[in-house]
């Protein structure tokens, strides 16, 4: 099972975008989508932006990964 999960776009540079995921910042590709910028939101996977999304959806599945770390951590 793949998973790809959201990162918000501190900063843009050519093909290359800086995200910010979970606290943690890293350098990823933003080659597969179009008019990427600063304050996006984009689905990760495999150091690849796969798909723009909006704020409120970044939020929910954000809060769904908590959701499923905390019934992890109880079992």
């Amino acid at each position: 099972m793949c998973l790809g999960v959201p990162a918000r776009v501190m900063s843009v540079s050519g093909t290359f975008a800086t995200v910010e995921v979970g606290g943690a910042r890293r350098e990823i590709s933003v080659m597969l989508l179009e008019e990427i910028r600063e304050g996006d939101w984009v689905i990760l996977h495999a150091g690849f932006a796969i798909s723009k999304l909006s704020p409120e959806e970044a939020q929910r599945t954000l809060q769904y990964l908590r959701e499923i770390s905390d019934v992890n951590e109880i079992h």
